[in-house]
């Protein structure tokens, strides 16, 4: 079985939570910081499908780069392919912790999900 990816960024407490709950069920994963490697555009289609197709959940709303980027507007002319690419060129853009897994995935820390999921 393939380890779990956990794309993170260190100065998210998000993120800091979701690891420690990982490192607490004793689940092995490759922590892959996602401002420096964001996930592949395989890996965010596939997450898109985990997320029943829902574009939005992906990105991180909240985010500063979302904001200066004025995404908010953006994303309504936006197709699948240039949020993707969008996506796979800026980490800072994806919600966090994106969690793959072999049987799964998640984005953001729902510690409900994440039990179905660990």
């Amino acid at each position: 079985m393939k380890k779990t990816k956990v794309y993170e960024y260190a100065q998210c407490s998000t993120c800091k939570k979701a690891l420690k709950f990982l490192e607490a069920r004793k689940v092995a994963f490759d922590k892959i910081p996602i401002v420096d490697q964001p996930p592949t555009p395989a890996e965010l289609v596939r997450m898109l499908e985990l997320v029943g197709g829902e574009l939005k959940r992906l990105f991180n709303t909240s985010g500063q780069l979302y904001r200066e980027l004025g995404m908010s507007e953006k994303f309504k002319s936006l197709s699948q392919a240039e949020a993707i690419s969008l996506l796979a060129k800026h980490g800072k853009l994806i919600k966090r912790p994106f969690v793959l897994t072999s049987n799964g995935g998640a984005v953001g820390f729902n510690e409900a999900e994440w039990k179905r999921l660990f």
